[in-house]
């Protein structure tokens, strides 16, 4: 056997032991990441002791980014969820918009509240807005849910600084920049197809009313409170939420039309930096929505250190996916798959959007395969000159394969089958195919770019 069929081999049996200990162990997905690094480095003839400095390089190397950048994107967004800001978001926008247009807004809601918010936690705050709008118009609750589950689906997957793109673009060494402007275009087609167009659709086949163990009279008189009590104002959070994306946005736009080492690159660089963009941001929310509402300092403080708990796993998660791509490539396997992706001709934004849709489908993890496909993809990426707006369209391309085809080994498949009260054969007939139209178009957009840039 030759030294490069045997690399592949490993490979193979690597990625195959990830995906056991995930879907049948139940194991820690940072803790499967870790002993499926080790289990390559050694299958692969690397010294212990050079694995061992590997491993170091590969978590040292990735957490220096985004431990920084999802810490702060988590309290940052914490402190939006507590003040009431994504409500008033969605209010504002319903109102707005108008009985007729209401899933516009709902799709436009999700695509914003999901920037500083996670998933998760932006359907249970605004959840209750879909319920009141379904009992009011007695139409199928899929008719305001799809949208809003949309927008939230979109941003979730290529928004930074949400943890996905975060990961995937700390991982490759792509732009943020690019990745922001890449991930909303692409992302805006894919939430209107995939929200009011199909949840209009859908709507009209399978009838839902709000779920009789949600519709409680404790319930609403909780809703009620909530609703009565005094909300940011709309211009605030808008502003707030956009500013890291606009000074982010500002440091690729300007760094491309200006000369370096003059005094405005170097303060445009600082400022549109991830680290200094969202410390920014964060410090006014802090301020805007905690202390000038009332907050004390030791609220604001408290609020901060709770937000920390959801997002330390996810840096865990993406450091040991740093091991896992620094495994391969100081193995001699990134080269081989580099050989391989050069003489196959296939492209480089293909080739990822397969890879994650591949570890996607087998063990549900969104963020564990667009982990596992930048892992794969980064050495394969070292070997090749790789334009910086070509890294961004792999991210989103990497980012699409991880959310198609969600099914009954995800978690969000599950949590969205609960707050919509319906069975395993609706929430397939919905929530996937509304996830997997996203993944696909998507694709299709950073394909199609692709070819221009």
């Amino acid at each position: 056997m030759s030294n490069t069929t045997m690399l592949i081999m490993v490979t193979i049996l690597g990625i195959a032991l990830l995906l056991f200990l995930v879907m049948r162990s139940k194991l820690q997905a940072f803790v499967a990441l870790l002993i499926s690094s080790i289990f390559i480095g050694i299958l692969s003839g690397m010294d212990l002791n050079d694995l061992i400095a590997t491993m170091e390089e590969g978590m040292g190397g990735t957490l220096g980014f985004i431990a920084v950048v999802v810490g702060l994107g988590a309290m940052f967004g914490e402190m939006l969820r507590v003040s009431g800001g994504a409500e008033r978001l969605a209010l504002t926008l319903v109102n707005k918009f108008g009985d007729g247009k209401v899933q516009w807004a709902l799709g436009l809601t999700g695509f914003i509240v999901a920037i500083p918010v996670f998933l998760d936690v932006a359907l249970v705050i605004l959840i209750p807005i879909v319920y009141s709008l379904a009992q009011k118009t007695k139409k199928s609750l899929l008719y305001f849910g799809i949208p809003l589950l949309a927008g939230l689906a979109v941003t979730h997957s290529f928004i930074p600084p949400t943890p996905g793109p975060i990961s995937v673009a700390s991982i490759i060494n792509a732009d943020l920049g690019w990745v922001i402007l890449f991930g909303a275009l692409a992302g805006l087609p894919a939430m209107i197809i995939a929200g009011p167009i199909f949840g209009n659709y859908i709507s009209k086949k399978i009838h839902l009313e709000v779920p009789k163990y949600i519709v409680d009279k404790e319930y609403l008189e909780n809703e009620v409170e909530k609703t009565n009590r005094e909300l940011p104002s709309f211009k605030t959070v808008c502003l707030l939420i956009l500013i890291p994306l606009f000074l982010i946005l500002i440091n690729t736009v300007f760094g491309l039309i200006l000369e370096e080492g003059t005094f405005i690159h170097s303060f445009l660089t600082f400022i549109g930096h991830p680290f200094i963009a969202l410390t920014i941001s964060t410090l006014l929310t802090f301020y805007i929505l905690g202390t000038k509402r009332g907050y004390s300092k030791e609220e604001v403080q408290n609020i901060a250190t709770k937000s920390l708990e959801p997002a330390g796993i996810i840096i865990l998660i993406t450091g040991a996916g740093g091991v896992f791509k620094q495994t391969l490539i100081d193995s001699g396997v990134g080269d081989v798959l580099g050989n391989m992706l050069a003489t196959s001709n296939l492209p480089l934004v293909l080739a990822a959007f397969i890879i994650s849709t591949f570890v996607r489908i087998a063990q549900g993890s969104a963020t564990v395969a667009m982990i596992t496909a930048a892992g794969l993809m980064s050495p394969i990426i070292g070997m090749m000159e790789v334009s910086e707006p070509m890294l961004g369209l792999i991210v989103i391309s990497i980012a699409s394969g991880a959310t198609v085809f969600s099914h009954v080994n995800d978690s969000g498949f599950w949590l969205v089958n609960r707050f919509f009260g319906m069975t395993e054969k609706q929430t397939l007939q919905t929530w996937t195919v509304m996830e997997t139209i996203i993944g696909f178009v998507g694709f299709a957009v950073v394909f199609a770019i692709s070819f221009f840039v």
